[in-house]
């Protein structure tokens, strides 16, 4: 039997395990989605932008196991063109993801026919791969190539695009069981024996060490043998703000997020460790600044990752080790143990006394308010009242920051946020998608009032599949981060950062269907959070009026190393004597924090 192009799409999807497809129809995927009304092989969720389709599709992926790739399909011309933004942020985080684009027939390719876009050429800049198919024969075997790629390897986003002529034709449905090989792409998922060997020599030798890990651990599902690792070595660990949840944030071994906004205790470890062991991490601009202050201290760099690209890509790098995170720390482990090695009882314990000394100076502390609601306190109190095990959305922007450094987050996939991009209006998708990909679960959206109006018309695909999301605006009025760069580096010259026209959030949640709340003073914050929580069938949008000049500390800011933070006002007035004993002998040579 024959199968059009159209039902052999979907026939694919459905052979790939697919279970939500996030999409919004058009004049170029109406075959597609006739075919997915006849054969009804999963459930599609209508948004309202195709941004928001990819953004949604992107979290579906992060929050699930990470075997299972998100799906969405837009049309031409202008559909492609909107999902370019969901495509280069799932991209830039490595998310496994498929997007079907829908193209004008193939006669009609490159003659400015009606919603035609060179979808190849628009992504290639942001895509691990795409495909443009050219024949209804190559259907299947393109989408089986496309999850194949997504997935493995490092991950990332895959674009199909299928002109319309090729959904319409007709041809016998035959699906790949098995892998494709492809010759020119061949990842290499286990580490080097030698340089594994290397590896725990150094790891041994170390004084000073310090474990440094990214969101690869999250991707590859390596948490259980990072933990295990740091615990049997007892050294300190940090995370990245895409690596939080990879190693359990209540554990007295972890310093805390590292990087522009990272924790005191955690940025000047990183910075006067001597051996770092960087787990499935960039060195990127966000964590170690500029990478020649980072390496002006004497340290040795051990370096994991998946990808041979992001190894030495911006500091030297003493042992690279390409390899599936996960499977190079299991073999660590192994010959860690098979040696019985421990770390030198002496120099970690004193290495630790500093540590705690810097941490004693405690970087998150802030001016607690019965008159102002500080948005640390509204991220606490959430945090509290959850017993940490929400998963978490955000947009970008202070918010972001506020509830990176606030909610200690326990287990890996529970933190959804757009950390290479730094893309506004991700939060409310993203917290469609985990809805969707973990049932059962809360759902929390911590965003701001400028990010939250970029995709808010997702309030009505919220309303349409009845996805109880609960959304707290830190409501500060201004542009956040931008405010906060324009008072330290611009005097004061608040150029387009304040939002001087704002809609009443109560009444518009309200007129999409959903629960409305204005809190104002921090003695209603608890109240309402429980009350939120508590309607568990019902989306709840709480507008918190928050304090309007607060900033996040501590921060580097940029053209500085991680040991020139601008501090927090109670870490300004007195120097502590741990910023300068005991780090200045042999062992410890280092500099002092401004």
């Amino acid at each position: 039997m024959q199968l059009s192009g159209a039902q052999i799409l979907v026939q694919s999807l459905k052979a790939e395990g697919v279970e939500y497809v996030f999409g919004y129809p058009g004049g170029a995927v109406l075959e597609i989605y006739d075919a997915i009304f006849q054969l009804n092989k999963f459930r599609h969720i209508l948004v309202r932008h195709e941004q928001a389709a990819v953004h949604a599709a992107d979290a579906y992926s992060r929050a699930s196991d990470g075997q299972k790739v998100g799906v969405a399909i837009v049309t031409s011309g202008p559909g492609a063109t909107n999902a370019i933004t969901g495509i280069a942020t799932a991209n830039s985080d490595s998310v496994p993801l498929v997007v079907i684009t829908g193209q004008v027939a193939t006669p009609a390719i490159g003659s400015d026919a009606f919603q035609e876009v060179d979808t190849v050429g628009i992504s290639r800049p942001c895509v691990k791969h795409n495909f443009l198919v050219t024949s209804v024969h190559e259907l299947a075997e393109t989408i089986k190539m496309a999850f194949q790629i997504a997935r493995t390897g490092r991950p990332g986003t895959v674009v199909i695009d299928v002109p319309k002529d090729v959904t319409q034709a007709l041809a016998k449905f035959s699906y790949p069981q098995d892998d494709i090989f492809i010759r020119s792409y061949q990842p290499v998922t286990h580490g080097h024996a030698g340089q594994i060997k290397k590896a725990v020599q150094v790891l041994a030798a170390a004084k000073r060490p310090v474990v440094y890990f990214g969101g690869g651990v999250v991707l590859g599902n390596a948490s259980q043998e990072l933990t295990e690792l740091v615990q049997l070595m007892g050294a300190p660990c940090t995370g990245t703000l895409m690596g939080l949840g990879a190693y359990p944030s209540c554990h007295k071994q972890f310093l805390g997020m590292v990087g522009m906004h990272g924790t005191y205790e955690a940025n000047l470890t990183m910075q006067n460790a001597d051996v770092v062991l960087a787990v499935g991490a960039r060195f990127d601009d966000r964590v170690i600044s500029v990478p020649s202050k980072f390496t002006n201290t004497s340290k040795k760099i051990i370096h994991i990752d998946i990808d041979p690209s992001s190894i030495a890509k911006r500091v030297k790098v003493d042992v690279p080790i390409v390899g599936d995170v996960r499977n190079v720390l299991t073999d660590i482990l192994g010959l860690w143990k098979k040696q019985g090695l421990v770390l030198n009882t002496t120099s970690l314990e004193k290495w630790w006394h500093t540590i705690e000394g810097w941490r004693a100076r405690n970087s998150l502390w802030f001016e607690p308010s019965n008159e102002v609601i500080k948005p640390q306190f509204v991220v606490q109190t959430l945090a509290r009242l959850t017993e940490n095990n929400a998963i978490i959305t955000s947009d970008v922007g202070q918010h972001q920051m506020f509830a990176a450094q606030y909610y200690p987050f326990q287990r890996p996939r529970q933190w959804l946020n757009s950390g290479g991009l730094g893309t506004m209006g991700v939060g409310l998708p993203y917290a469609m998608g985990a809805t969707l990909a973990c049932p059962g679960e809360d759902v929390f959206c911590i965003t701001g009032e400028g990010s939250i109006q970029m995709n808010i018309q997702e309030l009505s695909t919220c309303y349409q599949y009845r996805l109880p999301i609960k959304i707290i605006n830190l409501n500060n009025g201004y542009l956040g981060m931008v405010r906060q760069w324009q008072e330290f580096y611009y005097q004061d010259r608040y150029s387009e950062s304040y939002m001087e026209s704002l809609p009443d959030f109560v009444k518009l949640a309200e007129s999409y269907g959903h629960v409305g709340m204005r809190i104002e003073k921090p003695s209603d914050v608890e109240g309402a959070l429980q009350e939120a929580i508590a309607l568990k069938d019902r989306l709840v949008f709480m507008d918190f009026i928050t304090d309007r000049k607060q900033n996040v500390f501590p921060m580097v800011g940029n053209g500085k190393g991680l040991d020139e933070m601008v501090l927090p006002p109670h870490m300004r007035e007195t120097k502590a004597d741990s910023d300068v004993n005991d780090v200045t002998d042999r062992d410890y040579d280092t500099r002092s924090v401004p």
